[in-house]
C-alpha cells in the first residue's frame, strides 16, 4: 500500500525524485508523509510552505483506495527504488526514478540493449532495427527502446518475434503514443514490459521525451543508434549513455541520407560500427544460443519462473515470489520440475540459478 501513497505524493506540483526520497527518508515512509498533519511537514525542511498547500489540496482531491483499485483493473503496477525487483542497471544512473509504473514483468536479467533511432527512417533502416532486435532477442537479450514512430516500432516488433522487449514511455503507461501503436505497447506488455516514471493518465509533452531517453540508457549495457540526423532525440539518449558510462554502438548509414549524418558522425567520435547482433554479443562476451528447443516444452508458468533465474545470482523462494507474483507452493512447484528436467539447480539451501548447459 506504501506504493500508491508514493505515487500520490509524486503527483504533487513541486515534489520531484530528489525531494521526494528526501521526504520519505524523513517521514520513514510514504504513508506517514500522506497522512502528516500540516506543523509536521513544515517541519520537514525539504518542504516549503507552497508546496505544502499543494499537498494537502491534492490529499483532498484523491481517493487513495480507489485510485490503487482503477490501477489494478488496468493491470498497471508500481515498483519503488528499494523494491528487490527494480532494475539494477537504472539504480545506478544519477537521481533514478523513486518510482517506476509498469505493465507486464520488469526485466531481472542485466542483459539489454536498447535500440533507438529516426521516426522518419527509411526501409533500411527499419529492416536493420528489426534484424537486431530479432537476433538479439533470440540470444536472451532484452531489446529496450521508446515505442516512438519509425526505429523504435522496428527494434520492437524484431524482438516480439523471437523474445522480449520493453517500451519506455514518455507518457503514463495506460496512454498509447502514437495511437497506432496500441496493439504493439499491448504486446509488449504480454511478453516484456511498457514503463513510464510518469504516473497513469500523464499526457505525452515534449518535455517528457528526454527524461524518457534518460531511462532507457539507463536499464540497458550499451544503446544502438540506427539512423539519426544531425539533431535527433536519439543523439540525445546516447549523451545520457554516455554520461552514464554505457556503451555506445551505431549502424551505418549512406552518405547520401540526412537520417544518417547523425549516426555516421557518432561513428566518427569513437561509436563502435556495428552491422549484426553479433558484434554487441561478442562485446559482453554473450552466447549467441542460449534459446534451445528444452524451453519448448516448458508451460507458462515454467518459463516465467525460470525468467526471472540467472546463472550467478542465486535467488531464494521468497525473492522467486516476489519477481512472479506466484505463490510459494506455485513457485516450489515448478523449480521442482524445472531442476528435474536440468534447465534449474539449487546453489544452496533453497536458493536457485539457471543450470549451466541448461538454456
Amino acid at each position: 500500500m506504501d506504493r500508491i501513497y508514493l505515487a500520490a505524493l509524486q503527483m504533487t506540483p513541486g515534489i520531484g525524485n530528489a525531494r521526494l526520497k528526501k521526504i520519505i527518508a524523513f517521514f520513514g515512509n510514504a504513508e506517514h508523509v500522506w497522512l502528516a498533519r500540516r506543523p509536521d511537514l513544515l517541519a520537514c525542511k525539504c518542504l516549503d510552505e507552497t508546496t505544502c498547500n499543494k499537498l494537502l489540496l491534492l490529499r483532498e482531491k484523491i481517493d487513495i483506495l480507489n485510485l490503487a483499485g482503477k490501477w489494478e483493473k488496468q493491470g498497471i503496477r508500481l515498483c519503488r527504488f528499494t523494491d528487490p525487483e527494480y532494475p539494477v542497471l537504472l539504480q545506478t544512473i544519477y537521481n533514478p526514478p523513486a518510482l517506476l509504473y509498469f505493465r507486464g514483468q520488469l526485466p531481472s536479467s542485466e542483459k539489454l540493449i536498447a535500440i533507438v533511432g529516426a521516426r522518419r527512417s527509411s526501409a533500411y533502416g527499419n529492416n536493420a532495427a528489426q534484424m537486431l532486435g530479432s537476433d538479439l532477442a533470440l540470444a536472451n537479450v532484452c531489446v529496450v527502446s521508446g515505442a516512438a514512430r519509425g526505429i523504435d516500432t522496428a527494434a520492437h516488433r524484431g524482438a516480439l518475434k523471437k523474445g522480449k522487449t520493453i517500451a519506455v514511455l514518455g507518457c503514463g503507461v495506460d496512454i498509447s503514443y502514437p495511437p497506432e501503436n496500441s496493439y504493439l505497447l499491448d504486446s509488449i506488455a504480454q511478453q516484456g514490459a511498457v514503463i513510464s516514471e510518469y504516473p497513469p493518465g500523464t499526457t505525452p509533452h515534449a518535455a517528457y521525451f528526454p527524461a524518457r531517453n534518460r531511462l532507457i540508457s539507463g536499464l540497458s549495457k550499451g544503446v544502438v543508434v540506427v539512423e539519426a540526423a544531425e539533431k535527433s532525440g536519439a543523439l540525445i539518449t546516447t549523451e545520457y549513455a554516455l554520461e552514464e558510462g554505457r556503451d555506445v554502438f551505431a549502424v551505418p548509414g549512406s552518405i547520401f541520407s540526412n537520417t544518417s549524418k547523425g549516426v555516421n558522425t557518432l561513428i566518427k567520435q569513437g561509436a563502435k560500427l556495428i552491422d549484426r547482433a553479433a558484434d554487441i554479443l561478442e562485446e559482453y562476451n554473450w552466447s549467441s544460443c542460449e534459446k534451445n528447443d528444452r524451453t519448448a516444452s516448458l508451460n507458462a508458468n515454467e518459463m516465467a519462473v525460470i525468467n526471472v533465474l540467472s546463472y550467478d545470482n542465486p535467488l531464494t523462494i521468497e525473492e522467486i515470489v516476489i519477481k512472479t507474483h506466484f505463490s510459494s507452493s506455485v513457485v516450489s512447484y515448478n523449480l521442482l520440475q524445472l531442476e528435474l528436467r536440468g534447465l534449474v539447480a539449487e546453489h544452496c539451501a533453497h536458493c536457485y540459478v539457471r543450470a549451466r548447459g541448461g538454456i
